[in-house]
């Protein structure tokens, strides 16, 4: 009976307390914690090489990240040789080739990686001597074979002959040289003729100035103790000597009063690409980094809730995504907003953009935004430590930025205390609608309508690169000149009748092409089959196998796809194809009725070419012809949202037609390098080739 008294007496205790809350009244949440992160072992080595160790004997693993003490350097005419030799660093060494290196570094599950500045190891603790032998073996002895170097420079320019067809890329090159010169680091952009000036030669230069031990910074995590570490680097890198660390001055980010509209032509492109960035004066380890990163997870950078996705996606319905970025780096720093819209609301999609940032840089944002950023904030930052690396990470910020020991121990404190009105200080510091670089990809027939947004009124038309291009010329010629001049130069004739005459005695045309890319490990091989009846077909094949034909004769034709089926053609296709089937369309178009229309004389690698376009009702082409030689350099053909860019070199005559021998195709993010393996006219083809 007693202790049921006493339980009794406990409910009614506990109903009177709860029965005295006030429950409209939100509890006080607790003061942010302090972190107690444990904290890093720092001490240099005799040859300047600073180390910061941070233990974790959980997991029997250790990582290595050596990051040399240079900083960005000046590349010039030769832009790419930094990351061209980062990239060989680990292609071979006086003892190993790159496959040894590959096979032995596989064998013990290690990971070795190399790049502009740094180079890492990751292994299980009990390979750590094998690791560190490769490692060591990579840094201490690379030969940058001439064979991989070759390989690599290739993939190279490969990647930017791709870049020239991706809108995203192009608005990235344009806004790099928007924000920054051509003395900065940010604003040498690599360019086809960058990297063919980069010699093997300059590769080793390059390695040697930067992959020295001065200044550098060698963090290392995991299962080894601090005279572990400095047995290790006494066994293995007691050799790694070089010179003083290269520190090289910049100019500046450009800075200009009212906002600059750049605009880099996509023909036909069925949605605008826009960027709007400006170089900002933030450094690394700043006071004001945490306000101004509070700041753009609120304005763009915090997922469906920020404001640029609620008002342009949510709410317009003009982009799936339009987000914001703060990038601070220790050559210089910049702000950007990009995202992909419809066309026909480009200038609507600038000038709510340009509305943000008037908003966000006059206006306090609103509780529950800072509340809510906060809260994300202080969740990244908790998984975050879940990490050992991040520890290392902190420790060696902290020594390159001179912050103060606790910093990253009161992380929790300084969000948790941060104001509206901080933010609003930082915006008004930082960000601007009236300073701006606006870039924008697309479809030319927008111009007029982006005048608006520059203060003088003036659209700068930078190409691909982001370099200034001349205004296209009116062409001295006609069409149908042109066409002609083409006709003469491919037939090697005089007479544009004997060119004719040439041409139409083809009766049988079939080409092979090799084509390759480093995303797909074997090559395709692609054949075109042409009969003067009206008859086309092509395919490919991987390893042998058929995965893709297409087929056009007698009126009709399909589609077959080793993933999706086979499917027929429409009667739209089917009249669309009708128009165009020829070894050289340009030939057929006045006598089937295409509009096709001589744009003027444009400006292609630096050289000039004419531009043609025409379209077959479904497809629009654009052809360029070297306005000294008329050979076709370049096709762009646009079904849609779709586009492919192909370009032609490397002409040689069969049968007494010239015809390129090099091609390149871009399309859907892949890049192919294409070799005419074999062409032949006027040979029979089998007539279950059509079928």
């Amino acid at each position: 009976m007693k202790k049921q008294a006493i339980f009794v007496g406990l409910l009614c205790l506990n109903s009177v307390a709860f029965g005295q809350l006030d429950r409209t009244i939100m509890p006080k949440s607790a003061p942010a914690p302090t972190i107690n992160i444990k904290e890093s072992q720092v001490f240099t080595l005799p040859n300047g090489v600073t180390v910061v160790l941070s233990e974790n004997h959980k997991t029997p693993k250790v990582s290595f990240l050596w990051e040399m003490g240079s900083n960005l350097m000046l590349e010039g005419n030769k832009a790419g040789v930094g990351n061209l030799a980062g990239e060989l660093l680990k292609s071979g060494t006086t003892t190993r080739s790159k496959d040894q290196l590959d096979l032995e570094s596989d064998f013990i599950g290690a990971s070795i990686g190399t790049g502009y500045n740094v180079i890492s190891l990751s292994c299980l603790t009990k390979h750590l001597d094998k690791g560190l032998i490769l490692m060591s073996d990579v840094l201490l002895n690379p030969t940058f074979p001439e064979s991989e170097f070759n390989r690599i420079k290739e993939q190279k320019l490969n990647g930017i002959k791709s870049d020239m067809a991706n809108p995203s890329a192009m608005a990235s090159n344009a806004e790099a040289r928007a924000n920054y010169p051509s003395q900065h680091p940010y604003g040498e952009i690599e360019t086809e003729n960058t990297i063919k000036n980069i010699t093997r030669e300059d590769v080793i230069a390059f390695y040697k100035k930067m992959f020295t031990p001065t200044g550098s910074y060698l963090v290392v995590v995991g299962d080894i103790t601090k005279e572990q570490v400095t047995n290790y680097f006494n066994k293995y890198f007691k050799d790694f000597k070089g010179g003083d660390k290269s520190i090289t001055n910049y100019a500046p980010g450009f800075t200009h009063k009212g906002n600059r509209v750049l605009f880099v032509s996509k023909q036909n492109a069925p949605q605008s690409v826009i960027t709007v960035s400006f170089p900002i004066n933030i450094k690394p380890g700043d006071k004001n980094n945490l306000a101004l990163n509070a700041l753009n997870g609120i304005f763009g950078g915090g997922g469906f809730g920020a404001r640029l996705t609620q008002n342009l996606r949510e709410d317009k319905a003009y982009t799936y995504g339009c987000y914001s970025n703060s990038v601070v780096g220790d050559a210089g720093s910049y702000y950007t907003i990009s995202g992909n819209f419809r066309t026909e609301v480009t200038d609507s999609a600038i000038a709510q953009i340009l509305i943000e940032l008037k908003k966000i840089t006059s206006e306090l944002v609103t509780e529950e935004e800072l509340k809510t950023i906060k809260a994300s904030m202080a969740g990244s930052f908790g998984r975050s430590l879940e990490s050992p690396s991040t520890v290392a990470r902190f420790a060696l910020s902290t020594i390159k930025y001179n912050l103060p020991k606790d910093h990253y121990q009161n992380y929790l404190k300084r969000l948790d205390a941060l104001t509206k009105e901080e933010i609003l200080e930082v915006a008004k510091q930082y960000l601007t609608a009236e300073n701006a670089n606006i870039i924008v990809v697309g479809n030319p027939n927008i111009l007029d309508k982006l005048k608006a947004f520059d203060a003088d009124g003036i659209i700068e038309k930078v190409d691909a690169l982001g370099q200034p291009v001349a205004e296209i010329k009116k062409a001295s010629i006609s069409k149908d000149e042109l066409i002609d001049k083409y006709l003469l130069a491919i037939t090697g004739e005089k007479e544009v009748k004997k060119g004719l005459k040439k041409i139409n005695k083809i009766k049988t045309y079939h080409q092979q092409v090799t084509m390759s890319t480093p995303q797909i490990p074997v090559p395709l091989l692609v054949n075109n089959y042409y009969h003067k009846s009206g008859k086309e077909t092509f395919t490919v094949e991987i390893q042998g196998n058929l995965v893709e034909k297409h087929v056009f004769a007698n009126n009709k034709g399909y589609e077959m796809n080793s993933q999706t089926g086979k499917s027929d053609m429409t009667a739209l296709e089917i009249e669309s194809k009708k128009k165009t089937v020829s070894v050289f369309p340009e030939f057929i178009l006045k006598s089937n009725n295409l509009n096709y229309e001589l744009i003027g004389i444009d400006q292609l690698n630096g050289k000039e070419v004419y531009v043609l376009s025409y379209s077959d009702g479904i497809k629009k082409f654009t052809n360029y012809y070297d306005v000294t030689t008329f050979m076709k350099v370049k096709t762009i053909d646009v079904e849609g949202e779709k586009e492919e860019v192909s370009t032609f070199s490397n002409f040689e005559p069969v049968n007494g037609i010239i015809f390129p021998k090099s091609m390149t195709l871009a399309m859907d993010g892949l890049m192919l390098d294409g070799k005419m393996t074999a062409i032949e006219v006027n040979k029979p083809i089998e007539a279950k080739i059509f079928e």
